[in-house]
């Protein structure tokens, strides 16, 4: 482990759970800015724009 001696600094017991938190507060930052500063995340979540299937002509087929 790169920082092991950060651990004779630090009890575990209190650093993990800072870096987890660190972590946790990061993740939902970068997603509340993603979803902040973007159209097509909140459309993306409300189903969007439900896309129109054009049904082929009935005599598409004959000859």
């Amino acid at each position: 482990m790169i920082y092991g001696k950060l651990w004779c600094v630090v009890k575990p017991s209190v650093g993990i759970p800072i870096i987890i938190g660190a972590v946790a507060v990061a993740s939902f930052s970068v997603h509340l800015a993603i979803v902040s500063n973007t159209t097509w995340v909140k459309a993306f979540l409300n189903g969007g724009n439900k896309a129109v299937v054009a049904a082929a002509p009935a005599d598409a087929g004959k000859k």
